[in-house]
């Protein structure tokens, strides 16, 4: 058994690398840990500037702020997470505090869900404050699933997504919220 709990980035280099290991092949874990690496500088190169204030929600109802390594994925966009720091555990934040964070992007990646069912919990939200702050700045609906919920190479793909609904260009796993 080999026991994997990354928080951040550098967690999820370590895990992979773990499993490389446990598997006899160390060197080609290490070679896609430099590759993602490597990706990650080359989004940072491209970053909308300035850096938008980025709200990313985890969950709808009750409202989670997303943690863990979505801030670092942010941050690697171009982006600032507003609502959470790298490594902090996902939380649960009313929406009137959220409203005061003042995002100029929020991003619903809604942890183990794709862009369809997450579309469909936006269009149940009832409550008052949520429309507000919907209403409020551009709302981009990640595959938190595929995306951005999972510690693995693919959050790369998601910080990649992020970068794309800071400058506002649709791809797959990635659709504005009208």
């Amino acid at each position: 058994v080999l026991s994997l709990s990354a928080r951040t980035l550098s967690g999820i280099w370590a895990d992979i690398i773990s499993v490389g290991q446990a598997l006899g092949l160390e060197e080609p874990a290490r070679e896609l840990v430099a590759e993602l690496r490597a990706r990650l500088e080359r989004l940072r190169a491209g970053a909308p500037r300035p850096a938008p204030r980025v709200v990313c929600l985890e969950w709808l109802d009750p409202p989670y702020l997303a943690g863990h390594w979505v801030p670092e994925l942010v941050a690697a966009a171009g982006g600032r997470d507003v609502g959470a720091e790298p490594g902090s555990q996902s939380r649960v934040v009313p929406w009137d505090e959220i409203v005061k964070l003042e995002p100029d992007l929020i991003v619903v990646m809604l942890c183990g869900f794709g862009v369809t069912r997450a579309r469909a919990e936006l269009a149940a939200l009832e409550d008052d404050e949520a429309r507000i702050l919907l209403a409020g700045a551009p709302v981009w609906v990640i595959d938190g699933n595929a995306y951005t919920s999972r510690p693995g190479p693919r959050v790369v793909d998601g910080a990649e997504r992020l970068q794309s609904a800071m400058i506002g260009r649709p791809t797959p796993g990635l659709a504005r919220w009208t």
